[in-house]
């Protein structure tokens, strides 16, 4: 087994978890956006408002994004990571590659922050990519050395708490224990005395520390819907009825303790990771009823194409400059229509651009695979 590959299996791909990664990243590479221009046109604002994140307390659409896709990365596990354990692949091969993602995660969430084009001086050194790295790399080392099912959930409820008393219980200087604000929650007290350089929140970073501990929960989570839907011999309906009640548990759970420890995405509570997790459970349900079961794909694979180069896209989006692209092929369409509706054009053909691109890359089965 020593040459043993690292890749899964092709097979093994589940068409509807692409099609689900790749309609988290429509949103964030456009979809939000085009979304926004519609509710201004309608005058739909409950559509606007879901399409921006909430200032502090609560959620929106736009705040599932980022945790559905640490989900995802946590769905991926079993097939990616527990399937070469289960076959005898050397753990410490199997462990170098994890750290490498992890490690590449980090330098590819600097280089999106830019970096490389505002310098090193007061950086910000938090990003969501290092974040997904930090969540995916402890999520790994916890189903290769405690595969067993108690053992994982031991590690997750452990994971839960330990966030839950540090939050609650911590006393921060000037301010106490318990204080869920910007100013006041443990979250911030760690970033501002440990994190180097620049803070997103300025108190406080969103993906900060004690965030990337806590979202090592959702992570987890989706190691669980993996293995259930690594299960061959299980009915593909009782695999959605699993996930299904599996998720809206966890949403209601959320929702009970919301009163008393409320649901706050910046500081990433816990009753925000299991009030997106269960939310995640269901969505992943939903996308599997209809595309693996009941075999409804074609309307998918828009998405399964950005979903293929999830992490590519994600940079493309915020590199490359596809607005002014976008505005080279269509600027003579948009003059035949009013100044309010110009937008709306540009933003569809930036959301072409990308697409094209990726399905470029697709069929030419170029796939950036970290």
């Amino acid at each position: 087994m020593k040459n043993a590959p690292l890749r899964s299996d092709p097979r093994e791909r589940i068409y509807s978890l692409d099609a689900l990664r790749g309609f988290d990243m429509f949103w964030i590479t456009g979809g939000g956006l085009l979304a926004t221009l519609v509710a201004q046109q309608t005058g739909w604002t409950w559509l606007g408002d879901q399409m921006h994140h909430v200032k502090w307390e609560g959620s929106r659409f736009y705040d599932l994004i980022f945790p559905l896709f640490m989900f995802i990365s946590g769905v991926a596990i079993p097939f990616a990571v527990a399937a070469k354990v289960e076959k005898n692949i050397p753990l410490r091969r199997i462990v170098r590659k994890v750290v490498f993602r992890f490690v590449s995660l980090v330098l590819l969430g600097l280089l999106y922050n830019g970096i490389l084009k505002n310098g090193f001086e007061n950086a910000r050194y938090a990003s969501v990519l290092g974040q997904i790295g930090f969540g995916y790399l402890f999520a790994c080392l916890i189903v290769i050395y405690a595969p067993a099912f108690r053992l994982r959930l031991a590690w997750l409820a452990f994971i839960l708490l330990f966030v839950t008393l540090m939050q609650l219980l911590y006393p921060v200087p000037g301010f106490g224990a318990g204080v869920l604000t910007p100013e006041g929650c443990v979250n911030g007290y760690f970033d501002r005395l440990l994190l180097p350089g620049r803070l997103h929140g300025g108190t406080f970073d969103p993906e900060g520390l004690l965030c990337n501990i806590s979202a090592i929960g959702i992570t987890l989570m989706g190691t669980f819907a993996g293995e259930i839907l690594r299960k061959k011999k299980e009915p593909n309906l009782r695999k959605v009825g699993k996930l299904t009640a599996t998720g809206a548990a966890l949403v209601v759970s959320a929702l009970l303790l919301n009163p008393f420890y409320p649901v706050i995405k910046s500081c990433w509570t816990t009753t925000f990771n299991l009030l997106a997790g269960g939310i995640s459970f269901i969505l992943l349900a939903l996308f599997y009823l209809i595309i693996d079961h009941w075999k409804f794909r074609k309307w998918a694979f828009y998405f399964r194409v950005i979903g293929m180069n999830s992490i590519f896209v994600y940079l493309f989006a915020r590199i490359v400059d596809v607005k002014n692209i976008s505005l080279f092929f269509t600027g003579w369409l948009s003059r035949l229509f009013s100044e309010e509706t110009a937008p709306l054009i540009t933003a569809l053909g930036s959301l072409a651009v990308i697409w094209l691109v990726l399905y470029y890359m697709y069929k030419k089965k170029i796939f950036l695979r970290i």
